[in-house]
C-alpha cells in the first residue's frame, strides 16, 4: 500500500512538473495563413479581391506612402488614421507583415498579368521584340523533362532526359538510342540527369561533364559529377569529379541543383540545399552551396575553407536554396547565379568568395502554404541579392549571349523561368539590373538557356522539347 502511495505521489509530482512546459507548448502561436488573415483584417475596406472598397486597391501599384517593400510594410503596421488605416501591429507579427506585402505583390503580379499579352513559342512564329525581331525553331518534341542541352563543335547536340537518359541530336534527328553507360541516377522528384557541360578544350580533349543526383544508402542522393568522353554510342573513360561521402547524403526529392560553368582551368557548380533547409548554414554539407575545384576534381588550395576545421574545401560561396543558374559576365568575369526563393523571393546574386548568401536566415519569401518564415531580408554578414522576383517566376537556367547573331543583346542576361514559362531579357550595368523584357510566355515550363558558339540561343522545356532562337529571317527548319 505504502508503495502505491509513492508511486501515486510521484505521478502526480510528475504531472505537475510537466504541467506548465505541456501548457506553454499549446500556447505558443502557430503559423497563420495570410489570406486568411487578408480576409479577415483587409478585405472590408480594400475589397475581397483587393481592387478596392472603402480603401483604395491595392493592384493597381499606385502608393500614396511608399512603392518599395518597407513603406508598404510600415504602412501596414503604424497605418495612418487620418486616411482611415488602422495600425496592424498588433494583430499582426513582423513576420506575418513581410508575409502580407509578399501577398499583396503577389496578388498585383497577377492582375497585371492579365491584362497583358505576350507572345508563346509556337514554331516558326516571328516575334519582334524591343530590340531584335526573332523566330523560335523547334529541334526535337516528344521527350521527357529535357533538363539540359549542349552543342558539340560538330553540331550535334547533347540532351539530358531528366530519367537519367544522354540523348544525341544529330543532323536535325534524334536519334533513338541513348548514349550508353550513363550513371544510375534517383529520378524521383527532382531529382535525375542534371547538366551537361564540355570542357573548354574539347576539341583536343574529349572530355564531357554530367551532373546527376547520384543514389546512396537508404533512399538518400546527393548531386554528384562525372566526367567521360563520348565513343561508339558509350560514356566510356569516366571518372569522378566530385561526390560527396555516403553519410552526408540526404533523403528527400528536391532541390538538387545544378549548373556548370567553365573558367580558367576551374569548375563551379551549384547543389540546392535538398529540401533541408539549416544544411544551407553548414559548412560541414555539401547541399546549399556553389563549390569550386579544378576541372579534373583537384581542390584549389586558395577555395576559402580550405584547412577550417569541419568544413568541406570544395565549397566557394554558401547560404543557397535552389540555385539552377549559373555563369560567368564575359566583359566583367563576375559569377552570377539565379536560386529558387519558396513562395515569392527567387534570386539574382553576384557570387563572391566563402560569401553568405542567407538561406534560411534571410529570405525575400515566405513557406508555400501562405505562413511566414522570418521577417528579416538583411543581416550583417549576408549578401543582399542584385535583384529578387515576388511573386516567384521560378528561375531556371541563365546564361550570357556573346554571339553575333543577334548583335544588340551581346553582353546581356538570358533567364529561363518555369512557373513562369517565359525567357527574359537582363541588361546589367555596373553589377545591377537596370532593365528587364519578358521575349515570350506559355508554351512551357524553360528549363535550361544556352548561349551556343553558333550564336543561337538554345532552350529545352519540361514538356520534352528543344528548341532555339534565330534571327526572323533566317531559313525555316523542320520541326522533329
Amino acid at each position: 500500500m505504502r508503495r502505491l502511495q509513492i508511486s501515486l505521489a510521484l505521478a502526480v509530482l510528475g504531472l505537475i512538473v510537466t504541467l506548465p512546459l505541456f501548457v506553454l507548448a499549446q500556447s505558443e502561436p502557430h503559423p497563420r495563413n495570410i489570406a486568411k488573415l487578408y480576409v479577415e483584417l483587409c478585405a472590408s475596406c480594400h475589397g475581397p479581391t483587393m481592387t478596392g472598397g472603402q480603401a483604395p486597391s491595392l493592384l493597381d501599384n499606385e502608393w500614396k506612402w511608399g512603392s518599395d517593400d518597407a513603406s508598404i510594410a510600415k504602412s501596414i503596421k503604424e497605418g495612418n488614421l487620418t486616411a482611415g488605416m488602422p495600425p496592424m501591429a498588433n494583430a499582426l507579427s513582423e513576420q506575418e507583415v513581410r508575409a502580407m506585402v509578399i501577398y499583396i505583390r503577389e496578388q498585383g503580379a497577377k492582375f497585371a498579368r492579365e491584362k497583358t499579352t505576350f507572345t508563346k513559342p509556337d514554331a516558326n512564329r516571328i516575334v519582334k521584340s524591343e530590340v531584335h525581331t526573332f523566330k523560335f525553331e523547334s529541334l526535337a518534341i516528344g521527350l521527357d523533362v529535357v533538363w539540359a542541352v549542349e552543342p558539340l563543335p560538330d553540331g550535334r547536340l547533347l540532351v539530358a532526359e531528366k530519367p537519367g537518359r544522354l540523348r544525341i541530336i544529330e543532323n536535325g534527328k534524334l536519334l533513338e538510342t541513348p548514349v550508353g553507360g550513363v550513371p544510375a541516377v534517383s529520378s524521383k522528384g527532382q531529382g535525375g540527369l542534371l547538366d551537361i557541360g564540355i570542357h573548354p578544350d574539347f576539341a583536343a580533349n574529349g572530355w564531357i561533364y554530367l551532373s546527376y543526383s547520384d543514389p546512396g544508402p537508404g533512399d538518400s542522393a546527393m548531386t554528384a559529377v562525372v566526367r567521360g568522353k563520348l565513343k561508339d554510342g558509350q560514356f566510356v573513360e569516366q571518372q569522378t569529379i566530385f561526390k560527396a561521402p555516403a553519410e552526408l547524403y540526404r533523403q528527400g526529392p528536391n532541390h538538387f541543383g545544378s549548373r556548370f560553368v567553365f573558367d580558367k582551368g576551374y569548375l563551379y557548380f551549384t547543389i540546392g540545399e535538398r529540401g533541408q533547409q539549416e544544411d544551407a548554414q553548414d559548412l560541414s554539407r555539401p547541399n546549399g552551396k556553389i563549390h569550386r575545384i579544378f576541372d579534373d576534381g583537384r581542390v584549389p588550395e586558395d577555395n576559402p575553407f580550405v584547412g577550417k576545421a569541419g568544413a568541406l574545401p570544395t565549397i566557394w560561396s554558401y547560404g543557397h536554396r535552389n540555385p539552377q543558374g549559373l555563369d560567368k559576365d564575359p566583359a566583367t568575369g563576375a559569377l552570377y547565379d539565379v536560386e529558387h526563393g519558396p513562395r515569392g523571393g527567387d534570386e539574382l546574386n553576384l557570387i563572391g568568395k566563402g560569401k553568405n548568401y542567407g538561406w534560411p536566415v534571410i529570405t525575400y519569401g515566405m513557406n508555400y502554404d501562405g505562413t511566414p518564415i522570418t521577417n528579416l531580408t538583411a543581416k550583417e554578414g549576408m549578401e543582399q541579392p542584385v535583384t529578387y522576383w515576388v511573386p516567384s517566376i521560378a528561375v531556371s537556367s541563365i546564361a550570357f549571349y556573346t554571339g553575333s547573331k543577334f548583335p544588340q543583346w551581346k553582353g546581356q542576361l538570358f533567364l529561363g523561368a518555369l512557373a513562369g514559362e517565359e525567357l527574359r531579357r537582363l541588361v546589367i550595368k555596373d553589377g545591377q539590373v537596370t532593365h528587364q523584357e519578358v521575349l515570350f510566355k506559355g508554351g512551357g515550363r524553360v528549363r535550361d538557356v544556352v548561349n551556343a558558339a553558333d550564336g543561337y540561343i538554345y532552350l529545352t522545356f519540361d514538356g520534352g522539347r528543344v528548341a532555339r532562337l534565330v534571327p526572323a529571317d533566317a531559313p525555316a527548319t523542320a520541326s522533329r
